[in-house]
């Protein structure tokens, strides 16, 4: 027997089915996924082990600690309907509700009408939540005249620079809305990404994705550091999700000039192609050289272990932990969640692979662009990376409670 939500009002899908047919479900479904969450459905995976508490003062999958596989979503919205945007909205948010939880969207993957889709693809049945994190955020384009949103773009959310060396493909870019999805399980990120799609087909169409693996950063620093496709550990100064005061000082936003984003984030997005054939040629000296680190314990020049305080002036003036350094930006900061990718071959005989880069800021002006833009202008690993891939969100506060939705505060 299934059952609702608190507070969802909406009506099942056998009830649509009763006025008026399949099509009636399948309309309704399109014009804001509110039948695609309706019920909480009969068929459910696993026990759910593994869950990360979705609702918050903070949206999850930022602070969180990274997971191993990542399903990054970027749309742009279809509809000029600002009440249907509004409707997916909440669809969505009662379906990652689930989905985080382990649970499957709406009245399941089978046992439902046959003449109507089921609610859920169900291609995670059988597996646990995983640490599935739903993370959801608006681009500046989003802050137009179609949902009267111009006046309330933040200052933050200014369009980024364009910075030396970029060669950035409009299509692995921009974007009005984008989701990250971050799990243990590849599979359960890639169905929560296709259901949200679903929910959102009419409203939404996806404009670029990205697939992850093998975090670079850690948000958990007293666990293993992780290693980029280079083979450097990635991420030993980052922001750890148990730091308060720096997650406070330079990870969430305040409310200043736009006080719906209280309690969110800023995130760039940036798609970093790696030489890898390239680097593989290059000696172990100017490897370490470039990077500042002892390729095997991670330690900077002149140090001993990894987390010792490097000393920058022992560095090359162009190595990249010494431009990246907050002591040579002004102490900018932020919090990352990259992740490695594969995509093939270039059509040259070489590996389209590299970096997928996340990082959570409290104002993208004072976090990634200084720190950007000195690497850009130096770096000696930009023989070998390159910057094809762009995009910026605002991402939202987290979501209190069943009644409460991603964006409420920006739309109402």
């Amino acid at each position: 027997m299934s059952e609702k939500p608190h507070g969802d009002t909406a009506p099942s899908r056998r009830a649509l089915l009763g006025w008026g047919g399949a099509g009636l479900a399948l309309g309704a479904a399109a014009v804001g996924g509110t039948v695609a969450v309706a019920g909480a459905g009969e068929d459910e995976r696993s026990a759910p082990d593994g869950v990360v508490p979705f609702h918050g003062r903070h949206q999850a999958g930022i602070a969180t600690p990274v997971q191993d596989r990542l399903h990054f979503a970027a749309f742009d919205v279809k509809t000029k309907d600002r009440a249907e945007l509004v409707r997916m909205l909440k669809g969505w948010t009662r379906a990652a509700e689930r989905m985080t939880a382990g649970r499957t969207v709406g009245e399941g993957a089978y046992g439902g009408i046959p003449e109507a889709p089921p609610d859920d693809t169900g291609e995670a049945l059988g597996l646990p939540a995983s640490r599935l994190t739903l993370t959801v955020g608006f681009g500046p384009s989003l802050f137009d005249d179609r949902f009267g949103l111009a006046g309330r773009r933040p200052d933050a959310l200014a369009d980024l620079p364009k910075f030396p060396g970029d060669n950035l493909d409009p299509a692995r870019g921009g974007g009005d809305l984008c989701v990250q999805a971050c799990a243990d399980d590849p599979q359960v990120a890639v169905h929560a990404i296709r259901n949200l799609t679903r929910i959102g087909f009419g409203t939404v169409a996806i404009r670029w994705s990205q697939l992850g693996f093998g975090k670079t950063s850690s948000t958990t620093p007293e666990a293993h550091t992780p290693r980029n496709l280079f083979g450097f550990k990635d991420g030993t100064r980052n922001i750890a999700g148990t730091d308060t005061a720096s997650l406070d000082k330079h990870v969430w936003a305040g409310g200043k000039g736009a006080g719906w984003m209280e309690g969110g984030s800023y995130l760039v997005a940036r798609r970093i192609r790696m030489n890898v054939e390239t680097w593989d040629r290059t000696s172990l000296q100017e490897q370490e050289d470039v990077f500042g680190r002892d390729k095997q314990r991670g330690a900077a020049v002149g140090k001993s272990k990894e987390h010792d305080e490097p000393f920058l002036k022992a560095m090359k003036p162009d190595s990249h932990v010494r431009l990246a350094h907050p002591d040579s930006n002004g102490g900018a900061a932020m919090l990352r969640r990259g992740y490695s990718f594969t995509d093939g071959t270039d059509g040259l005989g070489r590996l389209d692979a590299g970096l997928f880069f996340l990082a959570y800021q409290s104002d993208p002006r004072t976090g990634f662009v200084p720190v950007q833009t000195a690497l850009a202008r130096s770096d000696a690993l930009n023989e070998y990376i390159q910057h094809v891939g762009s995009a910026l969100f605002a991402v939202p506060p987290g979501v209190r409670g069943e009644d409460d939705w991603w964006g409420r505060a920006l739309f109402t």
